[in-house]
């Protein structure tokens, strides 16, 4: 059985222990969220149909400046290659905050049939693939544009400042390139403004449109991309005793490293997670290659941990591929994506606000999650909370809803006002100081 962190249980008290009545305040913001959903939605299926991937966001980074200067806000463009970052000054002095929004698309043929959906094709590690938001960043954009537009409207009746955060490249910026958080904080966007907290939000198939999940402390997986070359020695296909097979190999390091966290890890601990989701190897159907290229995924909840798998994946596959006079190399790709991390005191009073605008009983703790966020940088430099919002079709079979990054991915856009109506009212919450 699994048992309910006690920080969660504060959270839920927090929520449920709430008596403040949507007052005339409440109602008016919830009037203004309705008036923005159309262009809300526009935005949202535009960008649906105009995927573009990491560091590559031209159209969608043009979209989105325009919207906001014409809200007569201080924008700043080509912050990490392709970010947007605007500026709203408040009536009053005050605290600072950020909201965030990602703004790439993935590597993935679009299967839905939904009458914006997306046709892009696009060259991604030298194959022709399609380009989708599969993973719902495309409502993410929209939605914090409609933030925008309603708490401009807002300005005199605001403390403070609320920094708009466009970024791009939240999946990883390609092989060799810098990008997304990372790159946003090296350019010195959180130096600049100080912020004294950091909002953010992420639309998740597994919940259905009208809830929201949520998760103080530890919430989302710490993150490794690695890759494995397999090599071994080309030879004819019809004569393999004359090569070292890594086609082979690579079978067998890939069944192997299923026990690094069935059997080596701790998982009273913490969830563990190995994945491998590239093999690539050969070119012809009678021969034999001389290497296979393996890229995968780690992800991990503590320092501890992520030293303990790491090691495994690299013993397991190294020895694997010398028992059969192969060897495998072992590297990670990428600059290691930390766990996501909701300050508790921060979360427990976001949980407040947000029961405002779904109700308590649609506020879902949530155990701990095992993909990740780049956020996770942004959650090390402030005070953060990241949270989910359902967009699946209420009364959907979870068994049989499409995941984030499926090609099958749907948005009920019923979910769109409220992301807008949560950020929105977290911003007026904390400025105002009534959260």
């Amino acid at each position: 059985m699994r048992t309910i962190p006690f920080l969660v249980l504060m959270a839920c008290g927090a929520v449920l222990g709430v008596v403040r009545a949507a007052g005339t305040d409440d109602a008016a913001l919830a009037a203004m969220v309705e008036k923005v959903n159309p262009a809300v939605v526009a935005w949202r299926r535009d960008f649906h149909q105009h995927p573009e991937l990491s560091n590559r966001e031209v159209r969608t980074a043009g979209i989105v400046a325009k919207h906001l200067q014409g809200l007569g806000l201080e924008v700043q463009t080509g912050v990490a290659k392709t970010g947007v970052v605007a500026v709203l000054e408040g009536a009053r002095p005050g605290p600072t905050i950020v909201l965030r929004a990602d703004m790439d698309a993935l590597p993935v043929t679009e299967q839905t049939d939904v009458p914006f959906r997306s046709t892009v094709t696009t060259t991604y590690r030298d194959e022709t693939v399609g380009v989708m938001h599969a993973c719902g960043h495309d409502a993410h954009v929209a939605i914090l544009m409609g933030v925008a537009e309603i708490l401009t409207r807002l300005r005199a009746q605001l403390p403070g400042k609320v920094v708009f955060l466009f970024q791009p490249a939240e999946e990883g910026p390609p092989e060799g390139e810098e990008g997304g958080a990372q790159l946003m904080l090296k350019e010195g966007v959180f130096a600049r403004h100080q912020p004294a907290a950091v909002f953010g939000l992420h639309v998740h198939s597994m919940l259905p449109a009208g809830e929201i999940g949520f998760r103080p402390g530890a919430f989302m997986a710490g993150a490794d991309t690695y890759r494995l070359t397999v090599t071994g020695r080309q030879t004819h296909g019809a004569r393999p005793w004359m090569g070292i097979d890594p086609v082979v190999v690579a079978a067998q390091i890939v069944t192997s490293l299923q026990t690094v966290v069935s059997r080596q890890v701790d998982l009273t601990l913490n969830p563990a997670i190995v994945s491998v989701s590239v093999i690539r190897g050969g070119v012809r159907h009678n021969i034999i290659p001389g290497s296979v290229e393996m890229l995968g995924t780690i992800r991990t909840f503590s320092d501890a941990q992520r030293a303990e798998v790491l090691e495994s994946v690299e013993r397991i596959a190294t020895h694997v591929a010398a028992a059969s006079g192969a060897s495998a190399k072992f590297e990670l790709t990428a600059m290691p994506l930390p766990v996501t991390y909701n300050d508790p005191a921060l979360m427990q009073r976001t949980a407040a606000t947000l029961a405002r605008v779904v109700g308590s009983d649609n506020m879902k703790p949530l155990a701990v999650q095992t993909p990740s966020e780049d956020y996770a940088f942004y959650a090390r430099e402030a005070p953060a909370v990241f949270f989910w919002v359902g967009v699946a079709k209420p009364g959907a079979d979870p068994a049989t809803v499409a995941e984030n990054h499926s090609p099958l991915f749907y948005i009920d856009e019923s979910a769109l006002p409220v992301g807008v109506r949560a950020l929105t009212q977290l911003a007026v919450d904390y400025l105002t100081g009534t959260m």
